[in-house]
């Protein structure tokens, strides 16, 4: 299938997601903002609004080091797996990006995540079991899918959503740490009970909803992701195959990773069904599988 009927195929979704991302974007901002009114008032709204700044600033130039020394990544130096260097080399061109710096994980599980606030300073990294699992095809498809992220700025993306989902936990943890004062001192008498109820009621509910917009952030991303690997590729059957056997690797070797990395890679390494689905990072991969199988 050629790159243009792909490409009409996937443009209003895509604009759909970017709409929707903004929102949700949003709402997660006015959360923190509301969380600060309701500790600490006007001077708790400022507050609030300077540390989201403080925290973006921090994110946005040095998420991309944090996360890879987080996941223990090292840097592969141009002489090793050369034809891994040819491969990306290949994929970034057919996206018309600079290649990422490539990086490699020792672990036995297959798994894959792009990090970096733009496309000059983007990076790629991928597991020693990835390396190992998958054929050469396979393997441009998974890369074209790390690649789609830096091209469509999802690393910006969800390192501000998670930057904002973590503010909220923060500031909700302060709160009931340090107790009644950090409700605020506006109290009347006829409405201190309903007050104090509805700061409380705030408090609860605020980190829960942080995290579900932060991970509707994330799975509608995927989608265009691997709508822009097929893209780049020429070839959704390729990552689709990818991703099923990447969900049996995962589910054979799962990796020990914080929550607040998991939407990193491109399967999620804490997914679950029932009532956890609510809090998966990534949509099913038998919805991606048949979204990709869907562009013939």
């Amino acid at each position: 299938m050629s790159s243009a009927t792909l490409t009409s195929n996937t443009l209003l979704h895509r604009g759909g997601n970017l709409l929707k991302t903004g929102l949700l974007l949003a709402a997660m901002s006015a959360l923190v903002l509301v969380l600060g009114q309701r500790l600490g008032g006007p001077s708790g709204l400022v507050i609030a609004g300077g540390f989201v700044l403080l925290m973006n600033f921090v994110s946005y130039w040095f998420s991309d080091r944090i996360a890879l020394a987080m996941h223990g990544a090292r840097e592969l130096s141009p002489h090793e797996l050369p034809w891994l260097h040819a491969l990306l080399d290949d994929v970034s061109r057919r996206a018309n990006l600079p290649r990422p710096r490539l990086y490699v994980m020792e672990t036995d599980t297959p798994n894959a995540f792009a990090t970096g606030r733009s496309p000059e300073k983007s990076a790629v990294a991928v597991t020693t079991g990835l390396l190992q699992l998958l054929d050469r095809r396979e393997l441009a498809g998974v890369l074209a899918h790390e690649v789609a992220h830096v091209k469509n700025r999802d690393t910006l993306i969800m390192t501000v959503a998670a930057t904002l989902a973590g503010v909220i936990t923060h500031l909700a943890q302060m709160a009931f740490f340090w107790g009644g004062s950090l409700l605020g001192n506006r109290r009347d008498d006829d409405d201190e009970g309903s007050s104090a109820f509805a700061t409380i009621g705030v408090l609860l509910v605020a980190p829960i909803a942080a995290t579900l917009l932060q991970l509707a952030i994330s799975r509608s991303r995927e989608f265009d992701a691997d709508a822009t690997a097929a893209e780049i590729t020429g070839d959704p059957r390729a990552l689709a195959s990818a991703l099923s056997r990447l969900e049996q690797g995962n589910r054979l070797l799962p990796m020990d990773r914080s929550p607040a990395s998991a939407h990193l890679f491109i399967v999620n390494p804490l997914s679950g069904g029932g009532v956890m689905g609510l809090f998966a990072t990534h949509p099913p991969i038998a919805a991606r599988i048949e979204k990709l199988l869907a562009m013939r």
